[in-house]
Formats: C-alpha cells, sequence, structure tokens
C-alpha cells in the first residue's frame, strides 16, 4: 500500500516543536559523545563522524516511530516540522562559511579560475558518471532527469516547467532528489572521506569539490573533509567550499538550465544507441500502486518569530556540541554564537525587504563575508570570537534534523528501484569528483 500526501499548511504546534528540539539536542549531543569511527579500507578509509550518527539515529527514531515509547514516537507531521526547521537552521551553517570567506578573500582571490572552473565540473560530472551507468542499467529517458543535475528543488522546477513531472524525465529528477534527500549526505561524506584518505587531491580541491549546491550534502563533505586535516587547513576547506557553494547557488540554476539540461539531452539522445540499444527498458515507477490511501500531511510554516526561535535553539545545540566534541566552555562558544546568529538574522530582514528577489542565502553569505573581510572595523575581533565555534560542531545539529525528517521518504525511496538509486548516487559522485579534478590544477600554487 502506498500512501498520497496532500499537503496543507497550518499553524504550529508548539507540543511538535518542543518534541522536536529536544529530540534533536540529545541526539546531537549523543552523537558528539560517540565521536568520530575510522574505518580502514585498505587503501584508504572512511570516517564515521558524529554527523552520520546524528543522521542515522534520527532515521531510525522515524523509521520505528509506531514502536518507541511516547516521547520519543516521531509523527508523520514532527518529520514534516523537522525539515522546515532544517531550511532554517542551514543559515547558521551558511553564516559560519561566509564568516570564514569573509578573512580568507585573498586567498580565495588566489584561486581565481579554479574556483570558477570547478562550476564546470558541477554541470557535467553528473553527466559523465551517471549517463552511462544510467542507460547500461536500462534506465531511457528518466536518465536525463536523474543525471542533468543533483536534483536539488531548483532542478525539480527546471524539469516540471520542461518537460512536466509526469513525466519520464520527471520521475528521473524526482528519483534523484528522494535519492539525495535520503542517503545523499551519507554518501557524499563517506566518498569524499575516502578520496581524502588516498593523498590524490588537495584538500583545496575536494573543498571547492565539496561545494555542490546543497547545504546538507555540501556539510557532510566539508566535515568529512576538514576531519583529516591540520585545523588550520580545515579552515581554508570550509571557506574554499562555501565560496563554491555559493556560486552553486547563486549562478548555478542558470548554467544547469541553459547548459546542463541540453548537454544531458544531447548525451542521452548519443549514448542510447550505443549504450542502451540491446538492453531491456526499466522505468521508474511512478508511484500508481493498486491501492492508494490519501493523507493529509499539513506542512508547517516558519513565521519570522519562529525562525528566531529556532535560530536559538540551534545555537545552543551548537554550543553543546561545541563543549562535548572540542571541549570549549559554553561561555566561550556565546559571543560567537550570537554574531552568527546576528548575521542570519540581518541577512533575512534584508531578504524580506528586498522582496525575496535574491535568495536569503546570499544576504547572509553577504553580511557573514563582510564582518570578517580584513578592511572592516573590528573584523579581527568577530574572526576570533566566532573561531572559537568550530564548523564541525554546527553540522551535527544540521544533519539531526535532516534524519529526523527523512522517513517521510522512505515509502517513495523503495518504489524507485535500486537501478535508479545507483544511477543518482553516481551523479551525485561524478558532480564532487568532476569539480575537484578541475580544481586540483589551479590549487597547485596555493
Amino acid at each position: 500500500m502506498s500512501v498520497v500526501a496532500h499537503r496543507a499548511s497550518a499553524p504550529l504546534e508548539l507540543g511538535s516543536v518542543a518534541q522536536i528540539f529536544v529530540l534533536a539536542l540529545a541526539i546531537a549531543a549523543l552523537s558528539e559523545w560517540f565521536g568520530p569511527l575510522p574505518i580502514d579500507l585498505g587503501v584508504g578509509k572512511v570516517v564515521l563522524l558524529p554527523m552520520i550518527w546524528a543522521l542515522l539515529i534520527g532515521l531510525g527514531l522515524g523509521m520505528f516511530s509506531k514502536r518507541m515509547p511516547g516521547p520519543l514516537r516521531l509523527s508523520l507531521h514532527g518529520q514534516h516540522l523537522a525539515a522546515t526547521i532544517l531550511s532554517s537552521a542551514l543559515f547558521l551553517f551558511i553564516a559560519k562559511l561566509g564568516l570564514l570567506v569573509g578573512g580568507s578573500l585573498p586567498k580565495l582571490a588566489e584561486a581565481g579560475w579554479g574556483l570558477a572552473l570547478q562550476e564546470v565540473g558541477n554541470l557535467v560530472g553528473c553527466i559523465l558518471l551517471g549517463m552511462p551507468v544510467a542507460l547500461l542499467l536500462g534506465i531511457k529517458r528518466e536518465a536525463v532527469g536523474a543525471t542533468f543535475s543533483i536534483g536539488r528543488e531548483p532542478g525539480l522546477a527546471i524539469i516540471g516547467e520542461r518537460f512536466g513531472m509526469d513525466s519520464p524525465e520527471g520521475r528521473g529528477v524526482l528519483a534523484e532528489y528522494i535519492t539525495g534527500t535520503l542517503v545523499g549526505a551519507i554518501f557524499i561524506s563517506l566518498l569524499a572521506g575516502f578520496v581524502t584518505s588516498l593523498n590524490i587531491f588537495h584538500p583545496l580541491a575536494l573543498a571547492m569539490g565539496a561545494g555542490v549546491g546543497s547545504g546538507s550534502m555540501t556539510a557532510a563533505a566539508v566535515g568529512a573533509i576538514a576531519a583529516q586535516q591540520t585545523p588550520e587547513m580545515a579552515k581554508d576547506v570550509a571557506a574554499f567550499a562555501a565560496a563554491a557553494n555559493l556560486i552553486a547557488t547563486t549562478l548555478g540554476t542558470y548554467l544547469t538550465l541553459f547548459i546542463s539540461l541540453p548537454l544531458a539531452v544531447h548525451a542521452y539522445r548519443f549514448m542510447e544507441p550505443i549504450l542502451g540499444r540491446n538492453r531491456k527498458g526499466v522505468a521508474v515507477e511512478d508511484g500508481g500502486a493498486p491501492e492508494v490511501k490519501a493523507e493529509t500531511v499539513h506542512a508547517p510554516v516558519l513565521g519570522f518569530g519562529m525562525r528566531v526561535v529556532s535560530w536559538l535553539l540551534v545555537g545552543l545545540m551548537v554550543m553543546l556540541g561545541n563543549l562535548i566534541g572540542f571541549g570549549v566552555p559554553l561561555l566561550e562558544s556565546l559571543p560567537g554564537v550570537a554574531l552568527i546568529i546576528g548575521a542570519v538574522l540581518a541577512g533575512d530582514l534584508i531578504y524580506v525587504a528586498t522582496k525575496r528577489k535574491l535568495p536569503a542565502v546570499c544576504w547572509i553569505s553577504f553580511i557573514a563575508m563582510a564582518m570578517t573581510f580584513p578592511q572592516t572595523p573590528y573584523a579581527a575581533e568577530v574572526a576570533a570570537l566566532t573561531g572559537k565555534v568550530n564548523f564541525l560542531a554546527m553540522i551535527t545539529p544540521m544533519l539531526t534534523f535532516a534524519g529526523l525528517s527523512m522517513a517521510k521518504d522512505i515509502p517513495a525511496f523503495r518504489r524507485l528501484g535500486w537501478r535508479i538509486v545507483v544511477v543518482s548516487l553516481m551523479a551525485n559522485a561524478g558532480v564532487f569528483l568532476a569539480a575537484a579534478v578541475i580544481a586540483q590544477f589551479f590549487v597547485h600554487s596555493l
């Protein structure tokens, strides 16, 4: 039996809000206490960082919710609430990265062409690695939607407008979206950590590859790369990833629309007769199961006041994680966290005042960068205070909310079939690796 969810906005339930934040606080603290777990694979290693524990624990609570005692029982509404809070909480991570970028602008300027051209990897990496795999597995036109981008919200909009979401291309991009939502962060974290351990790429090349245009996936990749670096290099990794992610966020949608999608269509027309000619076609299921049960989901909407509350509570989670994972006392973290929240608040207010013509993440990034730009008054003091907030401590709360929100997408994930999941993961790997390869040619002098 499949479930079709009809979304409708509704007022927030304070009980659900309290439950989600208490669960998130407990999960994030427990995950930081577990600490990293390195796994040696011979030729390299992967590291299960606290953010991965947090994501897996949250997912487990959602999947086995009906067997949990009352306080741990996560409703469908609660899972959607966690997803909404995640979107708001990611602003804090964006602000932290912007603060790192501001102080590193001279070094970023030296990267020049590396930062600019790595975006080409984002445009073609999905197609180069994902399209051949899709055709070899017998997937047809769904391959276009699944491999033209990493399939975040802009990708859904582009395919929906161009082909319609009921088309094969629409089912392909939806499959990529669901796969990325559920396992994208875990996959990119393990992949980035493994590739880093091979010592083939410069850490800054990997950092630029991590800026894929998805907040949660960028956070996961940055965490895995930075965990294997010195503290100073870890800061540079975060700064370069933030700059690359800002490029992907601002220009990526237009480049995807005018370059990546046409390229994917032409690649399909060229490769399909060669790789898919003698293969039996398989399609991504469109969810048309024999029996469909309709369920109304009241999608929460965070007003301005609730967004501020969410930033304050997530800030508390960051401070606690900074204490448990990195030994920084709460009072030492407080000024830095307050400055980060201040940058987010200012960016959000400008976003609303300018009638939402430019994404909020852009305003937040610009303000945060200005706060630590060397020519800005008190930039050194701001950098020192915010530098006490380890950015890895900020990633764990983000992926905690991601984990708590994931179980709602499991039914759709099960209908995708293993082939399209493999293709989606290959497309995500292609974005990261292609951008890193291009960036590698430009970082040798940094």
